[in-house]
């Protein structure tokens, strides 16, 4: 009798254990978000502007004329990619890299003078466009007066020499147990928003800096301005409890490439969305894209990863939960990985894009069912009969956006159940009013992409 009590007894604790296992498996990892957004963000689309490609001429100067297409393009804040002084000592091509930072105080004498950088702020201030910079925190060049000035402030090995992140063997690496450190570059980041107005930074790999760094970087911004910060990270959510605003969703973007190359199946594309529900509170912003500069250069034009399916992609970037971005020349079909190291300039020309683009920024805009973050309405999934076509609604009171997209190069098949959606939309590429039913039955051709707003 015993003995059964205590097998009866056994096999609960394991049931127990089983249980509490499960249940702790399935529970969200959610964490709390205490960022406060500037009020601004709520509907902003972001610009990745590359100063030394950008023109002929490479210059703020000649960039500024491109200001009033920018904001008639529809976008709103303006990411620089870094401006500072490049360094010379192990420089890597004839120019150099932009993220081997010679001096946090200063610009890229290449480019222009900090006058004319301020006067470019200032001017784009009055147009109702917004500006950040892309900061370096984690190394500089070897060159940089702080090597000399403040050696204990790098990273050393055994033989006490300095340490060159991965292969990038013109910067060295910054060690921020030093307490004067941190002091000195959240002084250089101030200085920027205090002396030249600018309203933010996108901040280079923060993920390995300590995230306490970043909190009282953020907190001491913030008593200046409010301050829009966007980590190039997507591994450490820390980051975004109290210091940033957005985080890289660097899945979703490498999932959006491998369903264009059918390497992938579209349905995931809706996992990985209600995987992020579960991972991030609806207050964070997540950066969607389908280029930046690291993707342009190291891994391919938008042609190469997306091919015909770049322009269907493109419109998911703009209407799925986050804050869309625009890579230099990409509104005119840009389709050249741009060099790094060298002087390899834009060649802008008319595009038909450009109305495109212009259609989604000023939808995002209008539509606040399309805003970020908790401004903006809801993620839900409409059923369809086919797999391969994407099927989705944003919502938010009475502001409504459908978005049905065939992800695959042939014609599909598809009948797309609204459910109580239903009435009097506009689809925004040919601005044609359609009365939605709650079965809708259609035919779209390879890469078709239809949005649908009320």
């Amino acid at each position: 009798m015993e003995k059964k009590i205590l097998i009866v007894f056994g096999l609960f604790l394991i049931s127990f254990f089983i249980i509490i296992g499960c249940k702790k498996k399935a529970e969200p990892v959610q964490f709390v978000s205490q960022v406060i957004h500037p009020e601004w963000t709520k509907d902003v689309t972001l610009y990745e502007v590359n100063v030394r490609q950008f023109t002929e001429e490479g210059t703020f100067k000649a960039f500024e004329n491109h200001l009033p297409r920018l904001k008639k393009l529809g976008v709103d804040v303006i990411w620089f990619m870094p401006i500072h002084p490049i360094g010379v000592v192990n420089r890597k091509g004839e120019l150099g890299s932009y993220y081997s930072v010679k001096d946090y105080m200063d610009v890229n004498p290449e480019f222009g003078t900090l006058d004319e950088f301020k006067s470019l702020v200032s001017k784009a201030h009055d147009m109702g466009l917004y500006i950040i910079l892309d900061w370096v925190p984690n190394h500089t060049s070897w060159d940089n007066p702080l090597v000399t000035e403040h050696p204990e402030w790098y990273d050393k090995d055994k033989e006490g020499n300095f340490v060159s992140p991965y292969d990038w063997t013109d910067v060295i690496q910054l060690d921020y147990s030093n307490e004067g450190l941190r002091d000195y570059m959240i002084d250089a980041m101030k200085y920027w928003v205090t002396e030249v107005d600018v309203d933010g930074y996108r901040c280079d790999y923060p993920g390995q800096i300590p995230v306490e760094f970043w909190n009282r970087a953020r907190e001491e911004l913030d008593q200046i301005k409010p301050v829009f910060m966007l980590a190039e990270d997507e591994d450490h959510r820390n980051l975004l409890e109290d210091a940033f605003d957005m985080n890289y969703s660097w899945g979703f973007f490498h999932l959006m490439n491998q369903v264009a190359k059918g390497e992938q199946v579209v349905t995931e594309l809706d996992s990985s969305l209600l995987k992020e529900e579960v991972v991030y509170p609806k207050e964070v912003y997540r950066l969607r894209f389908i280029t930046n500069h690291d993707e342009n250069s190291w891994n391919g034009t938008i042609e190469e990863r997306l091919g015909d399916a770049a322009k269907a992609f493109a419109v998911l970037t703009f209407t799925v939960p986050g804050m869309p971005l625009i890579y230099s020349g990409q509104e005119i079909g840009l389709n050249k990985r741009l060099q790094f190291f060298e002087k390899d300039p834009i060649e802008w020309k008319e595009s038909e894009l450009e109305n495109f683009y212009s259609t989604l920024t000023n939808l995002k805009k209008e539509n606040p069912a399309l805003w970020n973050g908790s401004f903006g309405g809801e993620y839900i999934k409409m059923n369809n009969t086919n797999n391969d076509v994407f099927s989705f609604i944003r919502a938010k009171d009475d502001h409504k956006v459908i978005v049905i997209l065939n992800l695959t190069g042939v014609e599909q098949a598809v009948d797309v159940f609204t459910g109580a959606h239903t009435g009097t939309y506009r689809e925004i590429f040919m601005d044609e009013n359609h009365e939605i039913p709650q079965k809708i039955s259609m035919h779209l051709s390879p890469w078709k992409y239809l949005v649908f707003e009320k």
